[in-house]
C-alpha cells in the first residue's frame, strides 16, 4: 500500500478537466479530500475514476473527529472504508484535533490539549478506526493559535508517543509546524528533531498568511521561504519522503503549482546533496 513516491498535488475540482485531458508527468500522485467523493453518486466519483485511472491516490479526510468525545462514527467510517476499497489508496489520513460535539459538525480542526488523558483518548481511538479500515491511519499535525493551560507536553511529544502507542503514522505538515511555531514561540527545529523518522509517511507544504504577530494557516498562499528552508531541513534529518503542494483557496492556474512543485523537487535534491546521508530522527 506504500509504494507512492515522489510529489503530488491535491486534486480541486478547477484542475479536473486538465488531469483528464493531459498527461501530467510532473504530478507522480495525487490526494483527494475523502468527504468530496464519499456519495453514492453523480459527477464527483464520475471524475474521480477517469483520474484514477492514470494517476495513484491518497486519501486525506477532515472529519474523522479522532480527537472529539463522541462515539465514532460508524457511518462515516463506513463510508470511508467503501471509498477505501474503490480508490486503493496509498494511505488514509486525516488531522489530530477534534471537528464536532454532539453530532454537530464544526468544520473546523479544533486543538486538543496535550496530556496524558488525551493521549490514552487519542490511541484508543485510531486502534479502533485501524482495525475498521484494516491498515494503518495516517494523522497530520494540526496548525494551532492558542494552547491549553492544562497542557502537559509539547507537542511533538505529544505525536511521538501517539504513534508509538498507536502504531500509526505522520502525515508532516510543514508549514503547519512552522505556523505553530510563530504563534507559539517554539524552535521549529525542535520539533523536526523529535518526530520519528520512520513514522512520516507525507509530507504537506502549503502557505499561510501573516496577521502582525501571529499567523494563520489559509492554504490560499505560495510556500513561503521560511517554510521551503524549513522543508529542506525536514529531508536532511528524515530523508526523501512522498511530498505535496497543498492548495485549497484562491487556487492558480495548474501550471503554477506545477511550477511549486518542481521547486519543491530542487529543494529535496539540495537537502539531500547537503546531508553526507539522511539521519534518523529520534526513535
Amino acid at each position: 500500500m506504500h509504494s507512492i513516491q515522489g510529489f503530488g498535488l491535491g486534486l480541486r475540482t478547477e484542475h479536473y478537466a486538465a488531469f483528464e485531458s493531459e498527461h501530467q508527468t510532473r504530478v507522480d500522485w495525487l490526494e483527494i479530500l475523502s468527504e468530496n467523493y464519499m456519495v453514492p453518486g453523480g459527477a464527483p466519483l464520475w471524475h474521480l475514476d477517469r483520474i484514477r485511472r492514470d494517476f495513484p491516490m491518497v486519501m486525506h479526510g477532515v472529519s474523522l473527529n479522532i480527537g472529539g468525545t463522541d462515539a465514532l462514527n460508524q457511518d462515516y467510517l463506513r463510508d470511508l472504508k467503501a471509498l477505501v476499497q474503490r480508490v486503493q489508496p496509498g494511505w488514509v489520513s486525516d488531522h489530530l484535533c477534534w471537528t464536532g460535539t454532539q453530532g454537530i459538525n464544526m468544520h473546523d480542526l479544533l486543538p486538543l490539549p496535550y496530556t496524558e488523558e488525551t493521549l490514552r483518548h487519542v490511541t484508543d481511538r485510531i486502534l479502533r478506526v485501524q482495525d475498521f479500515l484494516g491498515q494503518r491511519l495516517v494523522l497530520e499535525n494540526p496548525s494551532t493559535y492558542v494552547a491549553f493551560a492544562s497542557n502537559q507536553m509539547p507537542e511533538w511529544e505529544f505525536i511521538g508517543e501517539m504513534l508509538r502507542r498507536a502504531d500509526c503514522e505522520l502525515l508532516l505538515d510543514v508549514n503547519n509546524v512552522y505556523v505553530s511555531s510563530v504563534n507559539h514561540g517554539f524552535d521549529p527545529h525542535v520539533y523536526i528533531d523529535a518526530i520519528p523518522a520512520s513514522r512520516v509517511r507525507q509530507i504537506h507544504l502549503a502557505g499561510h498568511e501573516t496577521h502582525g504577530a501571529y499567523l494563520i494557516d489559509t492554504h490560499d498562499q505560495p510556500v513561503c521561504e521560511a517554510v521551503w528552508q524549513l522543508y529542506g531541513y525536514t529531508l536532511q534529518r528524515c530523508g526523501s519522503v512522498p511530498t505535496m503542494i497543498e492548495r485549497d483557496d484562491d487556487i492558480p492556474a495548474l501550471q503554477v503549482l506545477l511550477d511549486e512543485l518542481d521547486h519543491a523537487r530542487v529543494v529535496q535534491a539540495q537537502a539531500l546533496a547537503t546531508a553526507a546521508a539522511p539521519l534518523e530522527c529520534a526513535a
